[in-house]
């Protein structure tokens, strides 16, 4: 392991690397990987392997299961990379995901359906911004991740063209 690397490394974990969504500020660091535990319902960025942050997130209505066709509800599941970042939508912000992938075309392919598309991790509706960290109570996306405004907007900061993301079960 190089120097630098370890300097690095150190400096990350000397920034708070275990923070969580719950108000701490996110290091002055660009995240190199994406992870979303659906189960758990987070999305957590890393710096060099070190945990940067952790968000809570709101998943599809039909959050069980990988996204198998257009309009099922289900938030993807598998490697992604983050195509671009998205200012001002009609969900504040966003980061649009390249879903679909290899895997996921010739899944829709054997069955017979379109995969859908358009999936990104997103801020609120324009309207609902006062829900903050409650939106997280329920899963009310199309199939998208789901954060708030200010978490998106602390993510569009963060999270650089072309970053892996990971959607586990």
């Amino acid at each position: 392991m190089t120097r630098a690397r370890v300097l690095a490394i150190a400096l990350a974990l000397s920034l708070g690397a275990a923070t969580d969504s719950r108000g701490e500020p996110l290091p002055l660091v660009r995240a190199d990987r994406l992870v979303v535990h659906k189960a758990e319902r987070t999305l957590t960025l890393y710096w060099h392997e070190v945990r940067l942050k952790t968000y809570r997130v709101a998943l599809g209505g039909q959050p069980l299961g990988p996204k198998t066709a257009r309009g099922d509800g289900r938030t993807p599941e598998g490697r992604y990379t983050v195509k671009r970042r998205k200012g001002m939508t009609e969900f504040h912000g966003a980061l649009a995901i390249s879903y679909p992938n290899a895997d996921d075309l010739a899944r829709a392919r054997a069955a017979g359906v379109a995969p859908g598309g358009g999936i990104e991790i997103h801020g609120l509706h324009d309207g609902f911004e006062w829900l903050g960290s409650a939106h997280a109570i329920l899963d009310w996306t199309d199939g998208c991740i789901g954060v708030t405004n200010s978490e998106i907007d602390e993510l569009l900061r963060a999270v650089p063209d072309g970053t892996p993301l990971e959607i586990l079960p």
